[in-house]
């Protein structure tokens, strides 16, 4: 697909002590910005800049702060960034909104009403939040849309993912989220990334039903990456991989009761 750079680092892994850029057609562009932690549990942080606007998916947890600001100002102006996209509310996707609200006040909070609930919890007052349940569709001055599709369950009640429709890339917050030590930004090997989905699929997310309401959600979008919030990149390649793998894993309460599962 024009504009997609996934596929240029499949093989080899791009200087990751900079931002690290994934898509780019018509001044629409999305970067990797995550922290390379040496750590099982990494996160990874994303920026979405079209035209002079952006906004950051996911900005992550105070302790890397300074830095992803700092990335965020090799590719633009932070102060130019117009909204946190928050999926659900861990500190390790939403602690740093309050540090962000600082520098800018007038960003707005991008999320769910269940997570909206949550959110103040970290101190924040008084902030302009867009509630993607009651509007689906934030649009971009330049006509540029990102569509929200609700994920319940997966892990939290209100947990959604962001569907960047110029590029086809889904912002799957802690779904295809995976623990790993042996980290590469592209998936290399889907069959053997299995393994290290497993590690975080089995105990955080609710059920098999839960999974496959969702897949059956997004089969109507053309996919071509998934950008989950811990973990490795999933390409155009493998997304027909993951979003089966994601329709028959067992976990959650299906592991804890099985003598209910059907």
């Amino acid at each position: 697909m024009a504009g997609n750079h996934i596929a240029e680092y499949r093989d080899t892994n791009p200087d990751t002590q900079n931002p690290v850029l994934l898509y780019s057609h018509d001044g629409h562009e999305i970067y990797w910005l995550g922290i390379p932690e040496h750590a099982a549990f990494r996160s990874n942080i994303y920026l979405i800049k079209s035209g002079e606007e952006a906004l950051i998916v996911d900005p992550g947890h105070q302790a890397y702060f300074e830095k992803t600001r700092g990335r965020v100002a090799q590719v633009m102006d932070p102060d130019q960034v117009c909204g946190l996209i928050i999926c659900h509310q861990d500190p390790d996707v939403a602690a740093s909104m309050t540090d962000w609200l600082r520098i800018n006040p007038k960003l707005q909070v991008l999320t769910s009403p269940r997570t909206q609930v949550l959110l103040p919890y970290y101190g924040a007052e008084g902030y302009r939040w867009y509630d993607v349940v009651e509007e689906p569709v934030f649009t971009f001055s330049n006509g540029k849309g990102i569509r929200f599709v609700e994920a319940p369950f997966l892990h939290f009640a209100g947990a959604f993912t962001s569907y960047d429709e110029t590029s086809g890339f889904l912002l799957s917050g802690d779904i295809w989220a995976a623990i790993q030590m042996e980290w590469c930004l592209i998936v290399a090997d889907f069959e053997a990334h299995q393994s290290v989905l497993d590690l975080f699929h089995l105990d955080y997310m609710a059920s098999n039903i839960a999974c496959r309401g969702f897949v059956e959600k997004i089969r109507q979008y053309q996919i071509n990456a998934i950008l989950p919030q811990h973990g490795s990149i999933i390409d155009s390649e493998n997304v027909p991989a993951a979003l089966s793998y994601l329709e028959s894993v067992t976990c959650g309460t299906d592991i804890a009761y099985p003598h209910l599962s059907n």
